[in-house]
């Protein structure tokens, strides 16, 4: 739960140190500007409130390591949920009011954190989990998001170190292998992920490995 308090709120003061001219910027999402990466966050704010109003006392399906849906192919942007996502970001019509509701949610989704029993469970996605492996799950989500919303932005700070290191233990458990210590957390995440091509060095370095990537997790 620190860490997902930890990934959490540093997202949301990227998000908040964002210029005017930041939010037009591509993301690192394919297809998508900072502004319509920060409506999807809108989106797992708005998750995380609905989830934790979803109590069960139904056994856990899911681990934190059994979330993840992994996949290859690469998003586009294109597709009905990225399209969605770029017209509503438009829509609000000023980025100052898309902030302004994140922000307003993302507060309250922390709030309603803070007031969970780690140790209840919740329904998600028609899966039961308990509220702590469902916050380890968004610790992923969170810090890869920031890793997007930073890829291609200058004095914006980005993820916290042990939120990046956790992030990629889950990456590598999804991969069923380690990823060379010659990568950096960042790196790592950033090639496994498909969010930037490996060079020629990383390629070597990952050896057999690379044919396996990139994962996409869903």
């Amino acid at each position: 739960m620190d860490l997902f308090f930890r990934s959490w709120n540093a997202l949301q003061n990227a998000v908040k140190s964002l210029e005017d001219e930041q939010w037009l910027i591509p993301s690192g999402c394919t297809g998508w500007l900072v502004q319509d990466l920060v409506f999807h966050l809108v989106i797992d704010a708005q998750d995380i409130l609905i989830t934790l109003a979803t109590p069960t006392e139904a056994e856990p399906t899911h681990t934190a390591a059994q979330y993840w849906e992994l996949g290859t192919d690469l998003p586009t942007g294109m597709n009905e949920d990225g399209l969605f996502t770029r017209r509503a970001a438009v829509a609000y019509g000023t980025t100052a009011w898309l902030a302004h509701h994140l922000d307003d949610l993302a507060q309250a989704a922390g709030r309603a954190a803070k007031l969970a029993d780690p140790a209840s469970r919740v329904e998600t996605r028609d899966y039961v989990m308990t509220v702590a492996d469902y916050f380890e799950t968004y610790v992923v989500e969170a810090t890869l998001h920031h890793l997007d919303l930073v890829m291609h932005l200058s004095g914006v700070d980005g993820p916290d170190a042990e939120c990046l290191a956790e992030t990629r233990k889950t990456v590598e458990a999804a991969l069923g292998s380690p990823l060379p210590p010659s990568l950096d957390d960042r790196t790592a995440l950033l090639v496994a992920t498909g969010r930037r091509a490996a060079t020629e060095d990383e390629k070597a370095a990952l050896g057999a490995l690379a044919e396996q990537l990139p994962i996409v997790l869903g």
